[in-house]
């Protein structure tokens, strides 16, 4: 295979022409060989003729330098060095460097303008080659489309090799076409139409699918395309090289140049066009692969968007069952421990309406025990439901947790027993925490009852507080915002938990005790506690070596309540003085009880059944003491609502909010005002009586 860039000779020797100007005449005498490279006949360059006659055989693209030149010499004296392109007998291009000077006579007046010029064709052409090498590496290397890549590489071709056309086509071997999106034309070619059928311009398709580079110097005298020239003549191809591009044995790409007029081409140029037709190939498949893979990654990327909104959906689907499983757990644990404590309410009161039909009163207190032991446990099983969803009704104040669990330790002990040891650490200088203290000590003794219960041959029971920076890295670990906390912590010596225990161990009804011995609430009660409180509570357990549980409490800025005050039991006894009490809620069952147990203390009652009946007979003139209100009433106005408008009319008016759950964003979140008080259902009706007595106390 010939070396593209191999500089080519003529049997070693370089052709040279010398010239004579007689620039007054204006007569250039000149020898043969300089006529030949320049278009001239050797009789007319022997005998003389005007320098435009030597100018019409110069390359019209570098015709009007080549005039500039001479006139810069003539003028000024220095001396004349021009490459360019000339245009021979023969009709071929060459390059041609030409070196001149001036004569003068003694006036200084110019009469001569004697040169030689050099034929420097080969040396000329190799040097532009090497340049097109590097040209057409850059703009391979450059983006676009593989259209792109291959009209750039024919435009460099076209313009080294000064070709009419130079183009880049994938061909269907099959069909025997040619499709080519772009190609370089020079001025005056009109581009090839976009799909050629090679069998309408001669027979050489035979070659290009055996791999063979057809190279035709004139079309006329070539048995493959002597009967089809004028065709070719049309398309300006007198002659033209197809480079055949082939890939696994097909042929797949044509690389061709097309010069209008006949053209003889050299080793070299056949090498280079090869050279440059597997470049181009190369570049234009990597950059449709490149394509293709984009194009791929797009559509996995939507396939992906869309299985993942599939997966979406059938998560959501999943959750769902799962919720709906959930709640079908809850509604069964619920309706089998709700059905025995109705079933012991109910038997309860028809054992005492029987017992009252036969005159044996004295037989209704056992009834009545059992009764209201019943309705206690529903009370707290309703408590705890509450907690695990969150929304139970807290009366958080500032508690020192220290002391709390100090007012606790007796009954701790006596609950787990003799065979349980108990240890209370108590952290020096402990944080309050902003926390509802009855809801907590509830939450301290169900831990307790649990550690107990994990160690039935008995243990140690270790119950720490501790203050707690949490950071933005541990907050993220517990789930919890950064900021200072406290931790209740409860340990225990007992068995322990394995890592699938500890994963449920919150679940609503989950427990690990039998059939019967528990609700599986205690640990669900205390999550949804500590974090409607804003905190968490986190197991640290391993199998055989006991469990600590932790609740971490944020902490409150500011003094912690104090004790002291009179008790609701003896602010019970207060005289009501006449009193007047507004009753608003809609369960006429639960009005009636409240209305009776208050005017047996002595106050004046008013009832309501809705938020508007209470304003309207606010409206009438009634003045209230004491507003009692349930948080929940139809219609709409809201207790809280009821409470504001009231307080509107009688800024001094006293508020007990009644509610069956959480209801805090009405209620307002964190501690009500000092004139404002809760209790929540079901209630006891001396409580209640307590808890109006300690409002109209102050």
């Amino acid at each position: 295979m010939s070396d593209p860039l191999a500089i080519p000779t003529r049997d070693g020797a370089l052709s040279v022409g010398r010239w004579q100007w007689d620039v007054p005449a204006d007569r250039i005498t000149a020898d043969a060989s300089f006529a030949t490279m320049y278009g001239v006949s050797p009789e007319v360059a022997a005998a003389g003729a005007p320098i435009a006659t030597f100018f019409g055989g110069i390359h019209p693209g570098d015709l009007p330098r080549v005039e500039a030149a001479i006139a810069h010499t003539l003028a000024t004296g220095e001396p004349f060095e021009q490459e360019y392109r000339v245009i021979g007998l023969d009709g071929q291009v060459r390059w041609l460097v030409a070196q001149g000077r001036v004569e003068r006579d003694e006036a200084g007046a110019v009469v001569g303008f004697p040169g030689v010029s050099y034929d420097i064709d080969a040396r000329k052409r190799h040097e532009l080659r090497l340049a097109a090498i590097v040209e057409i590496n850059d703009r391979l290397r450059a983006g676009g489309d593989p259209g792109d890549l291959a009209l750039a590489a024919a435009q460099v071709l076209g313009r080294v090799l000064d070709v009419s056309r130079a183009g880049y086509g994938t061909v269907d071997p099959r069909a025997e076409t040619i499709t080519t999106e772009r190609a370089y034309c020079a001025d005056g070619i009109v581009p090839l139409p976009a799909l050629l059928h090679f069998r309408d311009y001669g027979s050489y398709i035979e070659d290009l699918k055996a791999g063979v580079t057809v190279a035709i110097a004139d079309v006329r005298d070539d048995p493959r395309t002597r009967d089809t020239a004028e065709g070719l003549r049309q398309l300006s191809a007198m002659s033209f090289i197809n480079m055949p591009v082939t890939e696994r044995g097909g042929f797949v790409a044509l690389l061709y140049l097309n010069n209008a007029v006949p053209r003889a081409w050299s080793d070299a140029e056949i090498a280079f066009v090869r050279d440059v037709a597997e470049r181009v190939r190369d570049a234009v498949e990597r950059r449709r692969a490149e394509q293709e893979l984009a194009d791929l990654n797009a559509r996995l990327e939507d396939e992906v968007e869309a299985r993942t909104a599939e997966l979406m959906r059938t998560e959501e689907q999943l959750r769902q069952a799962l919720k709906m499983e959930a709640v079908g757990q809850l509604t069964g644990g619920l309706a089998h421990d709700f059905n025995n404590l109705l079933t012991g309410i109910s038997g309860s009161l028809e054992m005492m309406q029987l017992r009252v039909g036969q005159g044996r009163v004295n037989e209704l207190d056992r009834y009545v025990a059992a009764a209201q032991g019943a309705t206690r446990r529903a009370a707290a099983l309703t408590h705890r439901l509450l907690a695990f969803s969150r929304r139970q009704t807290l009366d958080p104040k500032p508690t020192d947790v220290n002391r709390l669990i100090a007012g606790m330790e007796e009954l701790i002990g006596r609950t787990v027993g003799p065979q349980i040891t108990l240890e209370v650490v108590g952290a020096a200088g402990l944080w309050p925490a902003l926390v509802d203290p009855n809801q907590l000590e509830n939450a301290l003794l169900n831990l307790c009852i649990n550690a107990r219960d994990a160690m039935p041959d008995g243990g140690r029971i270790t119950i720490e507080t501790a203050n707690k920076w949490i950071d933005e890295r541990t907050g993220r670990e517990r789930d919890l915002t950064p900021g200072q906390y406290l931790s209740l912590c409860v340990s225990d010596t007992g068995s322990g938990m394995t890592p699938e225990v500890q994963a449920r161990a919150f679940d609503p009804f989950f427990t690990t005790k039998p059939m019967g011995e528990g609700t599986g609430l205690g640990l669900s009660m205390i999550y949804g506690f500590a974090r409607q409180s804003g905190g968490q509570v986190r197991i640290y357990s391993e199998l055989g070596e006991g469990t600590t549980l932790c609740i971490y409490l944020p902490r409150h800025y500011g003094a912690q309540e104090g004790e002291g005050g009179m008790s609701l039991r003896d602010i019970a006894a207060t005289p009501p003085d006449g009193r007047t009490v507004l009753v608003v809620d809609d369960e006429p069952t639960i009005r009636m009880l409240v209305a009776e147990i208050l005017s047996e203390q002595g106050y004046s009652v008013v009832e309501a059944g809705d938020g508007a009946s209470a304003l309207a007979l606010l409206s009438s003139g009634v003045t209230p003491d004491l507003l009692v209100t349930d948080v929940g009433l139809p219609g709409q106005m809201n207790g809280r609502q009821v409470a504001d408008a009231a307080l509107a009319r009688l800024p001094g008016l006293k508020v007990l909010f009644i509610t069956g759950y959480a209801e805090n964003a009405v209620i307002g979140n964190g501690q009500l005002a000092p004139h404002m008080a809760l209790v929540t259902k079901p209630f006891a009706m001396d409580m209640l009586a307590a808890k109006v007595s300690l409002l109209l106390a102050d």
